[in-house]
């Protein structure tokens, strides 16, 4: 900040030095004029001066001071008690421009609630016929006409689940219910609704549960199993392969392993797959791919403090894993 300063006045401060000097030049040239009074006399101005820019540094340096350490927030508190006429205009400015800025923002804000309340009124609006066509679906007696109709339906129930949770997810605190949660109905429940598709590419589960119960929320543990296990389905298309679905203790924690035999992913896809809107390199063309749902899983796991891991071979398969934190660590965490 002294730096700064004596950038700021540095005209300030060779108009002092030249002015000194010219007096001494005078003295020195004009016989009449004794030149160790002068010199004194320059002597004690220089001291003079020195002790007032030091005064002035630490009143005018204050409140830049309080600019400079100041969070880029919309708080003016902390930089107020401005000394000067000019501290005081840019201190006004700044006030007038947080309040607009407020102001901006609390538009933004509403207007982005209203937005995301419409979105939230109109999934919800959709589900109603969305039910009733999957109960006359259900009705109909051509089998591979049905199969084909319960596939469509599923992925659009599906696209629609995954933008439900993904617009409550930035308040998905709010929404958490830490209990203990039975993982091999909660697990069913997701297989029987990917049954009818599971049906249609010949392919099938192998559930092994060695652990039935952890502690998390139900709903949204529910909704990262139903990610992964669709991806799963969605890109195995080997005939006659079993997803293969394990939970067990490793290291005192609880852990759930989703194992596929689809197409793999690449070994320079991996870092990037949790990534927002990120799809594939190698099958960069799959048009069917959103590149959501692994990076909603991952924040929602986040959130839950499980770690979510992969390990991927291209043509061999991909095996996800939960890893769930300890159930104290878990309590310690949420606060419960």
């Amino acid at each position: 900040m002294s730096k700064t300063f004596l950038m700021e006045r540095i005209s300030w401060i060779g108009m002092f030095l030249f002015g000194q000097c010219l007096l001494l030049l005078i003295a020195y040239l004009d016989l009449s004029i004794p030149f160790q009074p002068v010199l004194y006399i320059v002597f004690l101005s220089t001291i003079l001066f020195i002790i007032f820019l030091i005064i002035r540094y630490h009143k005018e340096t204050a409140f830049f001071k309080r600019l400079h350490d100041w969070e880029s927030s919309l708080d003016v508190s902390g930089v107020a008690d401005a000394a000067s006429p000019f501290e005081k205009i840019m201190e006004l400015a700044l006030i007038n421009q947080t309040e607009q800025l407020h102001q901006s923002a609390s538009r933004q804000q509403i207007a982005l609630e209203q937005e995301k309340d419409e979105l939230l009124s109109w999934i919800h609006e959709v589900k109603t016929p969305l039910t009733a066509m999957h109960l006359m679906i259900s009705r109909v007696e051509n089998d591979p006409m049905r199969a084909s109709l319960t596939f469509e339906w599923l992925r659009i129930h599906h696209l629609l689940d995954q933008q439900l949770h993904q617009l409550r997810l930035p308040s998905i605190e709010n929404d958490l219910y830490i209990e203990k949660v039975d993982i091999e109905s909660l697990l069913y429940m997701e297989l029987k609704s990917l049954q009818s598709w599971c049906i249609q590419k010949g392919m099938g589960f192998d559930v092994q549960l060695d652990v039935t119960e952890t502690l998390s929320d139900a709903k949204w543990l529910a909704f990262i199993l139903r990610q992964i296990l669709t991806n799963a389905v969605k890109y195995s298309d080997k005939p006659a392969s079993d997803i293969i679905v394990r939970s067990f203790v490793a290291q005192e924690r609880t852990m759930i392993e989703i194992t596929d035999s689809g197409r793999g992913i690449a070994p320079k896809d991996l870092p990037r797959i949790f990534d927002k809107g990120f799809t594939s390199t190698t099958w960069h063309q799959d048009s069917a791919a959103t590149g959501m749902g692994l990076y909603l899983a991952q924040k929602a796991a986040h959130t839950l403090h499980i770690q979510l891991t992969v390990q991927s071979e291209v043509g061999v398969g991909s095996t996800f894993t939960l890893i769930f934190p300890q159930p104290n660590e878990l309590l310690r965490i949420t606060g419960m």
